[in-house]
């Protein structure tokens, strides 16, 4: 037999909207929110699981890498470049990963913050808006991280000190297993490409990693939910 009541009527304007009765009895309102405080920290772990996927799939490739490049004498050091484009490869896609797991990980800050905190020690909800910005970004999710934020966050707290590594241990390559015909600028030549055009690529690229990583941060790590005008600001 069908659970749904015999004078449901799903055409109905107040049946289609009967959740709305949840926000005017208290019972049910918290019943509600359990459940979708378990909903959104079961998708933040699942995009929390992936972010750490691709984290260890950089420091495997990382550690197979410096284990090749080092294992003789006649092992070329441009392996070691391959890895550099390689980790940019991984904190870019753990960037995008990274903004889909805050949309998430945002919600869940919210209900803590001004449901569960507040039921704990009752000393008033720190968004006294939260229920209507929780409705929105129900209504209409965004991403609330920028681009650039995720990227300086994943490099700060992970990659930039994975690519240090790759870079330290490429101008190890050069410096101690330079050809002393040609020097270390010789040695950094790749096929056709004249070493001092490949020492100032990477010079360059480091510089930008280090740029990115030190990048002025303009909103907490809590992942709370913006109001409008806050949002507009990164547009």
């Amino acid at each position: 037999m069908s659970d749904v009541p015999s004078d449901f009527d799903p055409e109905s304007p107040e049946d289609r909207d009967i959740a709305g009765e949840a926000a005017r009895d208290r019972s049910d309102f918290l019943s509600l929110i359990g459940h979708v405080y378990r909903g959104e920290l079961g998708r933040a772990t699942s995009w929390r699981t992936r972010i750490d996927r691709t984290t260890n799939w950089a420091v495997v490739l990382i550690a197979t890498l410096l284990t090749w490049a080092f294992s003789g004498d006649a092992r070329p050091h441009y392996i070691l470049l391959v890895g550099m484009v390689m980790m940019t490869v991984f904190f870019w896609i753990e960037a995008r990963r990274y903004r889909i797991y805050d949309i998430w990980r945002s919600r869940v800050r919210l209900l803590e913050e001004n449901v569960f905190a507040n039921a704990l020690d009752p000393e008033g909800a720190k968004q006294p808006a939260w229920r209507e910005l929780l409705s929105e970004d129900l209504r209409k999710p965004v991403i609330k991280t920028p681009t650039i934020e995720a990227i300086s966050r994943r490099l700060r707290r992970i990659y930039f000190p994975l690519i240090t590594v790759l870079v330290g241990a490429w101008i190890v390559r050069l410096t101690v297993f330079a050809d002393t015909d040609v020097g270390i600028v010789g040695t950094a030549a790749v096929g056709g490409l004249p070493g001092r055009i490949v020492l100032v690529a990477v010079g360059a690229y480091y510089a930008t990693i280090i740029a990115l990583t030190v990048w002025p941060e303009r909103r907490q790590a809590k992942g709370k939910l913006r109001s409008k005008s806050d949002s507009a600001e990164w547009k």
